[in-house]
C-alpha cells in the first residue's frame, strides 16, 4: 500500500465553492463591458462626453474607460469561474484597482497627460448622470462588488472544507491503490525471462 499521499492530511484553505462569487462576478463583468463600451455607443441615446460621434477612438477613452472597463470585467471573470481562493481573490483586486481607476484616473492625469477625455453633453441632470454612470458612480460600485466578493473569499466556510476534503481523500485512495504492472512490460519481462531460460538450456 503506497503512502506518498500520507502527507495530505489537512484540506487545503485554497479550494471553496464557485458560488462564492456568482453573484458579484457577473456583475462586474457587466459593469466591465458597460465601463469600456458606453464611452463609444453612448451617443446613440445622447448619452456622453465629447467627442459626439459615435465608435470614435481616442488615446484618453483608451486609458481612461476601455483599460479599466477590460480590467473589471476580467477580474469579474476570474472570481466568476474561479474555484481557488487565491486566484479569485486576484481577480477581485484586479476589479477593485480597476474600478478606483474610473474614480481617481482623471486625477492622475497632470502626471502623463493621456489627452483630454472631453466635456460631458446635455444639461445639468445629463452631465451629472454622465459623470456618475460613467466614471464615479460605477468605479465606486465596482469597487464596493469586488470588496464584497474579496470579503466572501476569506471566509473559510464547512462547504469549502468539505470539498477539499474529498479531493484529498479521491487522491489518497488513487495513490493507496494496489499497483498493477504494464501489461505490455509483463509481456516483454516474460519474454526475456523465456530467451535466457532457452539460451541455457541450449
Amino acid at each position: 500500500m503506497s503512502t506518498h499521499g500520507s502527507h495530505a492530511t489537512v484540506p487545503s484553505r485554497m479550494v471553496m465553492a464557485r458560488r462564492r462569487g456568482a453573484i458579484a462576478g457577473p456583475l462586474l463583468m457587466l459593469l466591465g463591458a458597460w465601463g469600456a463600451i458606453v464611452p463609444f455607443i453612448g451617443h446613440y441615446f445622447g448619452y456622453g462626453y465629447t467627442p459626439d460621434n459615435t465608435w470614435t477612438w481616442t488615446a484618453a477613452r483608451g486609458w481612461m474607460e476601455v483599460a479599466p472597463g477590460a480590467g473589471a470585467f476580467l477580474g469579474g471573470a476570474i472570481v466568476t469561474y474561479s474555484a481557488h481562493r487565491a486566484a479569485a481573490s486576484l481577480g477581485g483586486w484586479l476589479a477593485a484597482l480597476s474600478g478606483a481607476w474610473f474614480v481617481l484616473g482623471s486625477v492622475f492625469t497632470p502626471w502623463w497627460n493621456p489627452g483630454f477625455i472631453g466635456r460631458p453633453m446635455g444639461n445639468t441632470t445629463h452631465i451629472i448622470l454622465e459623470r456618475v454612470g460613467m466614471f464615479s458612480g460605477l468605479g465606486v460600485l465596482v469597487v464596493f462588488l469586488a470588496g464584497v466578493a474579496l470579503g466572501r473569499f476569506s471566509v473559510i466556510g464547512v462547504r469549502d472544507a468539505a470539498i477539499a476534503q474529498r479531493q484529498i481523500d479521491a487522491y489518497r485512495q488513487i495513490e493507496d491503490a494496489p499497483v498493477l504492472p504494464d501489461e505490455t512490460e509483463a509481456a516483454t519481462t516474460t519474454s526475456t525471462r523465456n530467451r535466457e531460460l532457452h539460451e541455457t538450456t541450449h
